[in-house]
């Protein structure tokens, strides 16, 4: 199917096909590219073209009508994608901003990103309305990641040779491997003379520390989210406190808000400067046992401070045993952008540099943890 201005002259569209159509122009007849091929640009304020969702004629679509189109001609996955790609792709601020459009708006990753860029627009009403977003997003978050954190940390248990048969407590391997001499080639069958089982005792746990610090710049926000939702998970485990500090070109400790990742998110305040080795030299300042601290450094490394000065930082921290990551990026996807340079000389030093998810992350802490 080919849908759009090039094909309106000479395919004509059935009733749901044509009102598909609209919604897809008023949203991707914006771009540029189009416009230099000699394509009318679609969206609000455009005149000539389809009324959008639903009807034909002349108009001006507004966001409220295209949005309760799109959710009536498209499966949830879909609606997902178009208005990930209005807030995302065309800055259509008004999905987050106008109290109208977010009564409709479905929950998404992509929408909380956009309430984080654009709280300091809203005023008290529409605020309120971005929370309750933003909560949905952040408890969705946290019960995904807190059944892989639960799985990371289950290792905290020794398996030990156990008398006490209990099934769930059954070694296979320990049993197949006892029992290799009892296989019996023309039955194909091994039969089990002596079954072993283990059990599950509970390891010394040192006190760690894991120390995240998030930069706040505009192009760390999906990162800045799921740092939020880590520490909340890591947060209260046996054996592990969690520091969670934002810095742009000032450093603010936001630890005594991690129980409350909502509220947390809707204080940073993303943007400015970017001032990394300050940040470094704070979490050198909460260091109690530095070969019992993880220190994630959650930046792009794009250094508008002292480069030298969150190299010696770093520096200091490894040598003195602690374990230090730098962590490009901290989401779902893990698709690093950074400064290729200074995570290089980041890493001759002995640091990880790279990506990883939240439940990396968490998985990371519990081996640290566990050893």
């Amino acid at each position: 199917m080919i849908l759009g201005a090039p094909a309106s002259g000479g395919m004509p569209l059935s009733g749901g096909n044509a009102s598909r159509d609209a919604a897809l122009d008023w949203l991707y007849g914006r771009d540029d590219e189009l416009a230099a091929r000699g394509v009318r640009k679609g969206g609000a304020g455009s005149k000539g073209g389809p009324k959008g969702p639903g009807g034909s004629g002349d108009s001006v679509l507004t966001t409220v009508d295209w949005l309760d189109g799109i959710t009536k001609l498209f499966p949830k996955e879909t609606v997902e994608r178009l208005t990930r790609d209005a807030v995302d792709r065309y800055q259509i601020h008004d999905i987050v901003t106008d109290p109208k459009v977010l009564e409709r708006v479905e929950p998404s990753p992509a929408l909380l990103k956009a309430v984080l860029r654009t709280k300091h627009l809203m005023d008290p009403r529409v605020l309120e309305l971005a929370r309750k977003l933003v909560a949905a997003v952040v408890e969705e978050l946290m019960r995904k990641l807190a059944t892989e954190v639960r799985a990371s940390f289950s290792g905290t248990r020794l398996r030990r040779p156990s008398q006490v048969r209990l099934a769930r407590n059954f070694d296979v391997k320990r049993t197949l491997r006892g029992n290799l001499g009892h296989y019996q080639p023309e039955e194909r069958k091994l039969y089990i003379e002596d079954a072993h089982f283990f059990t599950r005792s509970r390891r010394h746990v040192d006190n760690w520390q894991v120390i995240l610090l998030v930069d706040q710049s505009g192009s760390m926000v999906s990162s800045v989210i799921h740092s939020a939702v880590t520490a909340a998970c890591l947060w209260g485990l046996p054996g592990v406190r969690t520091h969670l500090v934002a810095f742009d070109t000032s450093v603010v400790d936001l630890t005594s808000g991690v129980t409350d990742p909502v509220e947390l998110l809707m204080k940073v305040q993303l943007g400015g400067g970017t001032d990394i080795s300050r940040a470094v030299a704070y979490a050198g300042e909460l260091v109690a046992n530095p070969r019992r601290t993880i220190v994630a450094l959650i930046s792009d490394l794009y250094e508008g401070g002292s480069e030298a000065g969150l190299l010696r930082g770093a520096r200091s921290l490894i040598e003195q045993g602690g374990r230090f990551l730098a962590l490009c990026a901290l989401d779902e996807d893990a698709n690093p952008a950074f400064n290729r340079d200074l995570g290089e000389r980041l890493a001759d030093l002995g640091a990880f540099v790279g990506a990883m998810t939240p439940g990396e992350l968490a998985a990371f802490v519990a081996e640290a943890v566990n050893s």
